[in-house]
């Protein structure tokens, strides 16, 4: 009976060397820099959030996390490097209400998926956008600014930070539900278009991320698009407040990796950016930004967020009649 033991136990390790367990054919996240591809041009509210939370989980990870900005094509330009990056867990991607929803309605033919070609790691956190006039603007409220906008079509202009951009749908929904004729001035980042606004060369921007901008007085804001008032802004009213019902706007931000990065790779990821949201000091960080706190999300429960609101953003396209241009 020993010797058949004996025998069994050497075919036990053979077959385990040549058949490993998932667990360990699936690696943990390798050694090294993570790099997170950000759509976006640095400067812009994307990058100022994928800089903070990139910062947190680097210490939860112990490994660095550096931010890599492939801006252009409504972030499009990004989320094609991404699907194409190894799928290890050393690149992963910034998603947001634009990768992950708007452009699929927006644009007739994307080179990626953004289901298929991705996997889920996790939400980061959502912003409400505000409306924005440069500090010199003769428009001090939001009804003021309808009543220029009617009284002169498509004199006034709107900056964004590109075709299929957040800000470029936050525009094309205030126009149809304002009743207004408002240029759209697509920029490359929203970083390029807060430099406009603040030099005037643009009437109005609707943006998230521009806490910093407000505060040194470069700009003003007129309201903000959510249900209740920001507490980073409690003296700016809601446009409900303001007279235009129903104008709410929600921009999330979360992280993905390219299809077939392995579920433990995955969970490691996901775990970091929970550690990471569960930090005061990043949960403040946001707040300053007017960003609004997240509960964080299990890899599932993320990939469900998702799907769920990518047929709301199609429909929100669709609304407000905003195309690729």
């Amino acid at each position: 009976m020993a010797g058949k033991l004996s025998v069994l136990a050497v075919v036990a390790l053979a077959t385990a060397a040549v058949f490993p367990s998932s667990v360990s054919a699936q690696p943990p996240l390798p050694p090294g820099p993570v790099t997170m591809i950000v759509g976006w041009p640095a400067g812009g509210p994307s990058d100022a959030v994928a800089r903070l939370v990139g910062a947190h989980m680097a210490k939860a990870l112990n490994q660095p996390v550096m931010i890599d900005n492939r801006a252009g094509a409504g972030g499009n330009i990004g989320s094609d490097a991404a699907a194409r990056a190894r799928a290890d867990g050393s690149t992963i991607m910034l998603a947001t209400v634009a990768s992950h929803g708007l452009n699929s309605a927006l644009y007739t033919r994307l080179n990626h998926d953004p289901l298929k070609d991705f996997a889920p790691i996790g939400l980061i956190t959502t912003s409400p956008s505000v409306l924005l006039v440069p500090r010199d603007s003769p428009l001090h409220s939001v009804r003021e600014l309808i009543e220029k906008a009617r009284a002169q079509p498509g004199k006034l202009n709107y900056g964004s930070g590109g075709v299929g951009s957040s800000q470029h749908l936050a525009g094309a929904s205030f126009k149809k539900l304002a009743g207004v004729d408002i240029a759209h001035i697509p920029y490359k980042g929203t970083a390029p278009a807060m430099t406009d606004l603040m030099a005037g060369r643009v009437d109005l921007v609707l943006t998230t991320g521009a806490m910093s901008f407000i505060r040194s007085n470069k700009v003003r804001a007129l309201a903000v698009a959510a249900p209740r008032r920001l507490p980073a802004l409690p003296d700016v009213p809601t446009f409900d407040e303001a007279g235009l019902k129903g104008f709410h706007t929600d921009s999330w931000y979360g992280l993905v990796a390219p299809a077939g990065t392995p579920r433990p790779v995955l969970e490691q990821l996901n775990a970091a950016l929970a550690t990471a949201l569960r930090d005061p000091e990043l949960e403040r960080q946001f707040s300053e930004q007017g960003s609004l706190p997240v509960k964080p999300m299990g890899v599932d429960e993320f990939w469900n967020f998702v799907r769920k609101q990518m047929p709301t953003a199609a429909e929100q396209v669709r609304i407000s009649g905003a195309k690729a241009e």
